[in-house]
């Protein structure tokens, strides 16, 4: 699908897209109690047919407690206690596992500190309708960073072209964090073996979905620095993303020589992707 909102990174043609069902929110969190407020209060405003996941890894600063508050006043807010800090992959994958034992047909990725303006949601969800996964993307044509030094913008460029040219795939922002999935994506993906943290997670899962054959689409997000809290960004992300995405390279074009094909999983036919999805239960 490009209806001028978004660039397709996989072919789509031939393929029929059922409704997207109730959308769910997750927001990984850890010490973010400047923001946790915020944020689930724009998204609400931005969307308030969705509902949101607050997955907190028992943050020292309180914050798993602001969002029990905010869950007590709202029944579209819930909130996921985990025991401690564990990475961001970890807790996106208990956020999804979440969201779908919970009957949610759509389910997102967004950060805690406003980098991820929910103003921009409602486009990610239109793109939606036509894909299998939506990429909020700052490096496509009308795509910008606001108030980000050379040298972190020169990082995230540098990350997501290597990734492009190791692992050959037709994506302008790999390491990105703002999407949104189908359900019967995520499904499709093989998320328990994804053992992927920090930024190279959200490498794992849009090289999967690549390579699976889903129908990718890249749309132009205006991604703004955080004014409050401190970053999670580290050598140990950085570092980690290098070597798994050059283990994946290696091991792909290994696997090509070889004759074999390494991509797992992928869309489910016709008929299956018209199916509706159910209504999200409220947490007990």
């Amino acid at each position: 699908m490009n209806d001028g909102e978004g660039t397709p990174a996989a072919a789509g043609q031939g393929r029929r897209f059922g409704p997207l069902g109730t959308a769910l929110v997750i927001i990984p969190t850890y010490n973010e109690a400047e923001n946790i407020k915020a944020i689930v209060g724009r998204v609400r405003k931005a969307v308030p047919e969705a509902h949101v996941l607050v997955a907190d890894d028992n943050s020292p600063d309180g914050t798993g407690k602001l969002a029990d508050e905010l869950a007590a006043g709202d029944d579209h807010v819930h909130v996921l206690h985990r025991k401690g800090k564990e990475g961001l992959g970890a807790a996106y994958l208990a956020g999804f596992r979440w969201g779908m034992e919970h009957d949610y047909g759509v389910l997102i990725e967004m950060d805690a500190d406003g980098s991820h303006q929910p103003e921009e949601l409602p486009r990610l969800l239109t793109a939606l309708k036509g894909a299998d996964l939506v990429l909020g993307s700052r490096w496509v044509p009308g795509g910008r960073v606001v108030n980000w030094p050379k040298s972190r913008e020169f990082i995230s460029r540098g990350g997501s072209l290597y990734s492009r040219l190791a692992l050959d795939l037709p994506l302008r922002d790999i390491t990105g964090g703002y999407r949104a999935f189908r359900r019967e994506t995520l499904e499709g993906l093989g998320l328990d073996d994804v053992a992927s943290q920090g930024y190279c997670f959200q490498v794992d899962l849009a090289r999967r979905a690549i390579k699976a054959g889903y129908h990718v689409v890249e749309v132009p997000i205006t991604f703004v620095e955080r004014e409050l809290g401190d970053s999670k960004m580290s050598r140990d992300i950085l570092v980690e993303a290098l070597w798994r995405v050059t283990t994946w390279g290696v091991g792909e074009r290994v696997g090509k020589v070889l004759g074999r094909d390494r991509a797992a999983g992928g869309p489910r036919d016709a008929e299956a992707s018209d199916r509706p999805a159910g209504t999200p239960r409220k947490n007990a």
